[in-house]
């Protein structure tokens, strides 16, 4: 049985479902619950704002919930690509069942609007998470990563959905010394094209998530799928995570006082959340304070070059200069994540400067028609 979610009870239900599903999963981590509640509560989170998002339990005759989905109808989405899709998210399942029984209704549901095909899992945007995990499963998520059962896959395929596009995360290793045709280049373009290249301003705050979100949107404009967020998106996203910023990780390269590229990586929080159940009890907040320290990895989250300056090539500066500057401190390694498929832009010169493609994350789609 399928219900849609109402009251606080059952949206504490949604919530919780994920945490009692994977928590056999030594790799899935899970995120703080308030923050989950943030993300799917339309006061707290603006991207409610130009969306309409219903969530959905699947219930056993016991009332034992067996899985949890969201619809999601995006106008911006719509707006900027006329392509009548609507979208599946937070997608948990006990079996195929109860699989396809959530995915029905959210097609049903996207029918009624008007829509000819449903695309996911995205949790709810491009912007914030999304993807299947298909390979990588002996390894961690890192923070803002999905991680999910090996068999959900084989769910939604029996669903009648396919893919549509992968995506992919690379792992960098800081440690090891950058190759040397990467550090000549980036020398040759600091100097060829006389670019400044410094670290975040945090005392700055909200001018530089401004000028980031304006390369952010400039970068991504024409890639599949993107729809730009809105200012109040990006700075909600912006400040959930400027407590965990860190400037050695964060590089900004400028032409004529102009920021005109960005490499912007935070440190993997995740590594310090593990075994906290997502609860911040005073006890599991003592415990996330001291093993903060411990943290060793960063993702890269935000790589981007303003339109004009695209054909440059500046891609190998920024990873040599985001590897210069965190070289010696507490970071072993980053992920680069996610990057399309097809990007080549980003995907060879990862490759090319060491990076080893180790995760790749599905969204699928199905015509409605």
């Amino acid at each position: 049985m399928i219900q849609p979610v109402r009251g606080r009870r059952a949206f504490r239900e949604f919530i919780d479902y994920a945490y009692e599903r994977n928590a056999a999963d030594p790799h899935w981590i899970p995120p703080l619950r308030l923050s989950e509640h943030e993300r799917l509560k339309p006061a707290k989170n603006p991207f409610f704002a130009h969306a309409d998002v219903e969530l959905f339990l699947a219930r056993r005759p016991d009332g034992r919930i067996a899985g949890r989905i969201a619809a999601i109808d995006d106008r911006l989405h719509q707006e900027t690509h006329r392509d009548q899709t609507a979208m599946f998210g937070f997608f948990e399942a006990e079996d195929a069942d109860a699989a396809r029984a959530l995915l029905n209704t959210v097609e049903a549901w996207a029918a009624a609007r008007g829509r000819r095909r449903v695309r996911g899992p995205i949790n709810p945007s491009l912007n914030e998470s999304c993807g299947l995990l298909i390979d990588g499963f002996d390894t961690d998520s890192m923070l803002l990563m999905p991680h999910n059962p090996p068999e959900y896959a084989a769910f939604i395929e029996s669903a009648g959905y396919g893919k549509v596009k992968d995506l992919y995360a690379w792992l960098y290793d800081i440690a090891a010394e950058p190759p040397e045709v990467i550090t000549r280049l980036a020398a040759r373009l600091r100097e060829r094209l006389q670019l400044v290249v410094r670290p975040l301003n945090l005392s700055e705050f909200t001018s530089e998530i401004e000028r980031l979100r304006e390369i952010y949107c400039g970068a991504w404009e024409n890639n599949w799928g993107f729809v730009p967020p809105t200012k109040e998106e990006f700075r909600r996203l912006a400040t959930e995570l400027k407590p965990i910023f860190d400037t050695r990780a964060a590089v900004v390269a400028e032409a004529e006082g102009r920021m005109v590229a960005c490499a912007v990586a935070v440190p993997d929080i995740n590594q310090a959340l593990k075994g906290t159940s997502g609860r911040l009890f005073p006890s599991a907040l003592f415990r996330l304070l001291m093993r903060r320290r411990y943290i060793d990895q960063a993702r890269l989250l935000l790589l981007g070059v303003a339109p004009e300056y695209r054909t440059r090539g500046l891609y190998p500066l920024l990873v040599y200069e985001l590897h210069r500057q965190t070289r010696g401190g507490p970071y072993k390694r980053a992920e680069f994540s996610w990057v399309l498929e097809d990007n080549r832009d980003i995907n060879q010169p990862a490759e090319n400067s060491g990076a080893r493609r180790y995760k790749t994350y599905r969204i699928y789609e199905k015509s409605l028609s």
